[in-house]
């Protein structure tokens, strides 16, 4: 088992980066520092890390802003926390962002991961005591048909600009293990969803439009299918995997519950029928089938045996208890909400959404 003394986290301000420093400070027993580096774009929210910064702040918790793509800056971090593994959330991540402004994408997903590696190899040298971890996603991979499963080496098929570029920082993380010996590991994951989650994604949009009874919209006809990955299980993988995971491996990571767009909303709709007190099938008629988006895949899901069998990893909640736990978590932090429903967001939102 690897112990750090410092630890980076890029991109913990964000959605999967906020909980995973909550999971390695509340869960995890790990005993060291880590550092938030994080530039705070639209979807960055320091209010996702509000209690660690209140508990730990100054102590064993540190906030740096800093651009991923800024070499001086991030070498300055690495260097000022001495740090020893870096956990690399940062991304633009959002699908429809990448197929309106596909730049930005491959300036942070490609070029902010070869800054990053860049500067790592340079202060790290040929020390094998250390640590990149990279977080990718399983739309590398394509689209799959009605059966079938994703493996670590399914091959790589991207279909849209983030994708794509995801695809590239992939695999310049496993040239720089192949080409200089960096220590590297590697994780694929499904699709997450949980508190804390920016509401440009399917599950907190649709949460937040039924509190408001605004029409849900779904792309197309509802069928392409999802594989739903409680975000607390997904931090609780990725530490697994910079623990025990082997240097230069790849590891999926998934929530086992596949699920077609249309049966997670229509299941959103119950739940928070029930949380407020409304008939089971109130929100349903809020529905609307919109426009399907260019390249959408028809269906991802991945097959994560190799970190059950391998590291010991499983899920902790079902797809039903996530919901639950979701819908309640976005009812009792409206404070959340709103912070992260204005200004640059809110344009973008009433331009891309609300009109439909």
């Amino acid at each position: 088992m690897r112990n750090f003394k410092t630890i980076i986290v890029t991109g913990g301000a964000g959605f999967i980066g906020s909980n995973f420093i909550r999971h390695i400070f509340e869960k995890s027993g790990y005993a060291g520092n880590v550092v938030n580096l994080d530039k705070l774009t639209y979807a960055g929210n320091l209010m996702s890390v509000g209690d660690i910064e209140k508990q730990y702040g100054g102590k064993r918790y540190f906030f740096e802003r800093a651009d991923i793509c800024d070499f001086d800056s991030v070498t300055a971090v690495l260097k000022k926390y001495d740090a020893d593994c870096v956990v690399h959330f940062a991304a633009e991540s959002h699908v429809d962002r990448s197929i309106l402004g596909p730049a930005e994408f491959v300036r942070t997903n490609l070029n902010g991961t070869f800054t990053m590696l860049e500067a790592v190899r340079s202060m790290w040298k040929d020390r094998k005591d250390v640590l990149f971890h990279h977080i990718s996603t399983d739309e590398v991979f394509g689209s799959l048909g009605d059966q079938g499963y994703f493996f670590e080496d399914t091959p790589y098929d991207p279909r849209s600009p983030y994708s794509a570029s995801k695809a590239g920082s992939d695999h310049l993380v496993m040239a720089y293990y192949h080409t200089y010996g960096l220590p590297v590991t590697l994780s694929n994951c499904s699709n997450n969803y949980g508190p804390y989650h920016f509401p440009e994604k399917l599950i907190p949009l649709m949460i937040l439009n039924l509190f408001e009874e605004k029409p849900l919209p779904v792309y197309g006809d509802g069928m392409n299918v999802r594989d739903w990955l409680f975000v607390a299980d997904h931090a609780s993988a990725i530490y697994r995997i910079i623990t025990d995971g082997n240097i230069g491996d790849k590891y999926n990571v998934g929530g086992e519950n596949e699920r077609p767009n249309i049966e997670v909303v229509n299941l959103l709709c119950e739940v928070a029928a029930d949380k407020m007190g409304r008939p089971k099938d109130y929100y349903k008629k809020l529905i609307t089938y919109v426009k399907d988006r260019p390249g959408h895949d028809r269906r991802y899901a991945i097959n994560c045996d190799k970190l059950k069998k391998e590291l010991g990893w499983k899920q902790s909640v079902t797809f039903d208890q996530g919901l639950a736990l979701t819908v309640e978590w976005y009812m009792n932090n409206k404070e959340w909400v709103e912070s992260v429903r204005s200004g640059e967001y809110r344009k973008w939102i009433d331009t891309n959404y609300d009109a439909r």
